[in-house]
């Protein structure tokens, strides 16, 4: 059964360029040129909990308040206990009450970590075209996006899609096969050198792994 660490560590893991959108914010006087704005929809956020939690693992209610506004609490299974936490969002110009209920739930799913780092992305400035009255961003824009995306997730200490995804896969081979002190011990002691060069949060991560399986008699004695 994983830990509430576990979980909030894999609930927080990156997406995929393909899960990642982009909406344009402000604009230059001319239309020329907006701002980039990184977000992720409501299915990217219930497929990371389903993929972390299983389809019963999760589960969220919303309560309806005056103007359209929509308080999502959701509920996720740590352990035995049922962990809970709320957020909300008005309904938007674009569908309403539809459009708050996403919101609030991907604005509660941020409190379990899933796509708060995107706070944290730049958000760079795009050519943009017209389209009929409005516009839209340049066909080659998207492109440059993911690069941005890409090198945030490096810097940030995540490294590129390929690496995370086989990291992803070691992590929970070690989670599900070093189930000892002493497997946690001698994984570590063989693997010192490819351990140190892995970029910095994952090797933390992959660390605090292990260092939890090396506390597991420590955990049992006390219990």
């Amino acid at each position: 059964m994983k830990t509430a660490l576990e979980i909030y560590d894999d609930l927080s893991r990156p997406f995929a360029n393909e899960e990642i959108d982009w909406r344009i914010g402000s604009t230059n006087q001319d239309k020329t040129k907006g701002m980039a704005l990184a977000y992720i929809d409501a299915r990217a956020v219930m497929d990371r909990l389903d993929a972390v939690c299983g389809p019963d693992g999760w589960q969220n209610n919303n309560v309806f308040g005056p103007g359209g506004t929509v308080v999502c609490n959701l509920g996720i299974l740590m352990g035995d206990t049922w962990i809970w936490k709320a957020d909300g969002a008005g309904a938007t110009d674009v569908e309403g009450e539809k459009g708050a209920i996403s919101d609030a739930l991907k604005r509660a799913a941020v409190r379990f970590g899933i796509g708060r780092y995107l706070y944290e992305l730049k958000s760079p400035w795009v050519a943009l075209v017209p389209a009929g009255r409005s516009y839209r961003m340049a066909d080659d824009a998207r492109k440059e996006l993911d690069k941005v995306h890409e090198d945030f997730c490096q810097t940030c200490g995540w490294g590129l899609r390929a690496g995370r995804v086989a990291y992803s896969f070691a992590n929970q081979v070690v989670k599900h096969f070093v189930t000892t002190p002493a497997e946690a011990q001698e994984l570590r002691e063989r693997n010192a050198g490819t351990i140190a060069q892995l970029p910095v949060a994952m090797r933390k991560h992959l660390i605090d792994t292990l260092d939890r399986v090396g506390a597991r008699p420590q955990q049992e004695a006390a219990e």
